[in-house]
């Protein structure tokens, strides 16, 4: 893996050449507003190194995973989703094309916020 790909649009939206609503950023992961929402709260939380899927995931990844994991309640919370057990979130990963994953660079999903969504 290397640390970007230079025609990678998402590692393009890490290094400011595309622009996006940022959510957060710190030293190893970046989120911002999905511009086609499913519900409303709805942003995508990628590393900024470039890691293809889900399937290129390593141990030497498992602390960054984590990270991601934990900092996914509090990014929810923070972008209007209700607090649990009456309001929730979902986090999902898409892996691979049968998976349904349309950018190669490993990104989470956190949709929530009142139903019905558009999508999900």
């Amino acid at each position: 893996m290397s640390a970007t790909d230079p025609n990678c649009i998402f590692c393009k939206i890490v290094s400011g050449k595309i622009p996006s609503r940022k959510v957060y950023e710190d030293d190893h992961v970046f989120a911002f507003h999905d511009i086609a929402p499913w519900a409303p709260v709805h942003f995508l939380m990628i590393p900024k190194l470039h890691i293809p899927s889900m399937a290129h995931v390593g141990v030497e990844q498992a602390g960054l995973m984590g990270h991601m994991m934990t900092l996914a309640p509090k990014l929810a919370m923070q972008e209007g989703c209700n607090p649990y057990p009456e309001g929730g979130y979902r986090i999902v990963l898409n892996t691979g094309m049968e998976g349904g994953q349309e950018v190669h660079h490993l990104h989470m999903h956190v949709m929530g916020g009142p139903r019905p969504w558009l999508k999900g």
